[in-house]
């Protein structure tokens, strides 16, 4: 099935490759949609290697080739590989390229359950870590260890919207001889292709904007074909397997990524302004705005600032839960990335597995509140967001 997959179309455009990449060339039986194959186990074909035995586990199925192929081509990479999650993604690359004494450099911020991941679980194996400052790269080389393997960033951070120095990140990393890997779930293909910039590996969680329906969970890493063999020969021995519908909904998600995530740009902006004008809020967190600290580096890095804000309500916690109860378009609820708008305090949800004193430390109050931004009318979200402030200080 893989021959017959046109996998890069590289000299067309985004939006182009987003509905065309990937797909089956001729197409089977004639089906626009590359169908389902709800099979765990294929014919036998005189494989020798056991990763290319031809079994659903292995995860090259024909839905794997076929959206494998699509997301190679949306990031530019030589390959890919998709995970039952984007935690699968993340920790399946990081076990690959860290071993016993081997020693990470990984963002200050992250994602909460990556953040566990880096500062808890990978001790378990013994390997270290240090946390970096993304925006002091003077501070970074102080922090490097014979030992030091990769380095680990995100494209925006999480909750908070930081936009770390991802041109040093890439120069640090080339210069040391280590992996760098970046997770731009948050920016997504269409406002930043880290592979173009010079990373090694980006991984997304797909349960995100990829697929952008709130109906998967799934996880890819991309980047050159060497490194995303290994990460698929280890993903198949822990066993972290998307199954064939879900690489179906991901694929047809995937087709509609450039439209949706255009209007969230949009949206977000929109939304941020009337949010940073407005007397009951304290402060405002998108790179979109031209007080965010990272506004320039972000506008000379990112197509578009995405979907994701974060903000505080005067009055704190009490203000925000009222807000939040308040408010009728957007959804109490975690996750992001979706056509629907959500909100949440990230204390509760994402960041809810990280002990308070280290939430302080990275600058994330109870009372912070994220709000991932739909597809709807902006006019809508912002009167909703209006009425939903109303008398609140």
């Amino acid at each position: 099935m893989s021959d017959r997959i046109d996998s890069s179309k590289a000299t067309r455009r985004l939006a182009t490759r987003a509905v065309h990449a990937g797909e089956p060339e001729p197409r089977i039986e004639g089906a626009l949609s590359i169908p389902i194959f709800q099979s765990s186990t294929f014919e036998t074909a005189g494989e020798t290697d056991y990763h290319a035995v031809r079994y659903l586990r292995c995860n090259n199925t024909p839905n794997h080739h076929s959206l494998h192929a699509k997301l190679a081509s949306l990031e530019a990479g030589e390959a890919a590989v998709v995970a039952s999650s984007g935690m699968a993604a993340i920790t399946t690359t990081l076990l690959t390229l860290l071993s016993h004494g081997d020693h990470l450099l990984a963002l200050e911020g992250l994602y909460g359950g990556t953040h566990t991941f880096v500062t808890r679980d990978l001790a378990e194996y013994g390997i270290g870590h240090d946390l970096m400052d993304g925006n002091r790269p003077e501070t970074w080389s102080a922090l490097l260890k014979p030992s030091t393997q990769a380095i680990y960033v995100e494209t925006i951070t999480n909750p908070l919207m930081q936009v770390p120095d991802l041109e040093q990140v890439v120069r640090f990393a080339r210069k040391h001889g280590l992996v760098s890997i970046v997770d731009s779930t948050f920016a997504t293909p269409v406002n930043y292709r880290p592979l173009e910039s010079g990373f090694d590996l980006v991984v997304h969680s797909g349960t995100k904007y990829l697929n952008g329906h709130s109906d998967l969970a799934a996880g890819a890493v991309i980047g050159s074909g060497e490194l995303v063999r290994r990460v698929t020969h280890k993903l198949n021995h822990l066993g972290g397997v998307l199954d064939p519908h879900a690489c179906f909904l991901l694929q047809r998600g995937i087709k509609t990524l450039v439209l949706r995530v255009g209007r969230q740009n949009e949206n977000t902006l929109a939304l941020a302004r009337f949010l940073a004008a407005h007397p009951a809020v304290d402060a405002v967190n998108y790179p979109g705005l031209e007080s965010h600290a990272q506004h320039g580096r972000a506008r000379k890095l990112f197509s578009g600032f995405g979907g994701m804000l974060s903000f505080e309500v005067r009055g704190g916690i009490e203000a925000a839960d009222r807000l939040l109860g308040r408010l009728r378009i957007p959804k109490s609820a975690p996750s992001l990335g979706g056509v629907e708008t959500l909100i949440t305090r990230p204390v509760t949800t994402s960041h809810a597995g990280v002990p308070a004193k280290e939430r302080i430390r990275m600058g994330i109050s109870d009372s912070l509140v994220r709000v991932s931004v739909g597809i709807e009318d902006p006019g809508d979200l912002v009167e909703d967001f209006e009425q939903g402030l109303k008398g609140i200080s």
